[in-house]
């Protein structure tokens, strides 16, 4: 099917049922009436436009640091599978698995720790 041929197809469509078209270009008037407004950042929106985008930034560098924290995590559970696999394969040991998974968690706990304090220094 050739570009030519799908504009004449949608030409021929719109020729003889103009109705739908219409009620389609009548719709994103109505659809946008229930949308609410625009979220003000956690901090307020602050007495200056500079103040504003301190707090709209602190909001940006926050999702930042969970979505790290989020990465770090995949990258944690990511190794351990990849160890997990290593065990079948018979190059490691169920103690390479153990001593995956407790430096695992203590490295999560250290990351939500230092993501909470960065949070507040902010």
């Amino acid at each position: 099917m050739t570009l030519l041929s799908l504009f004449t197809q949608a030409r021929t469509y719109l020729k003889h049922r103009p109705y739908p078209v219409l009620l389609m270009a009548a719709t994103p008037g109505s659809s946008f009436a229930a949308l609410p407004g625009a979220q003000a950042p956690t901090r307020g929106t602050g007495t200056s436009f500079l103040q504003t985008f301190q707090n709209y930034a602190f909001d940006g560098f926050t999702l930042i640091g969970l979505c790290l924290c989020a990465f770090g995590i995949i990258l944690v559970g990511r190794h351990a599978l990849g160890v997990y696999h290593e065990i079948h394969m018979g190059k490691a040991k169920w103690a390479d698995l153990g001593s995956t998974a407790v430096v695992g968690v203590c490295l999560i706990g250290v990351t939500i720790y230092l993501v909470t304090t960065a949070s507040n220094i902010l």
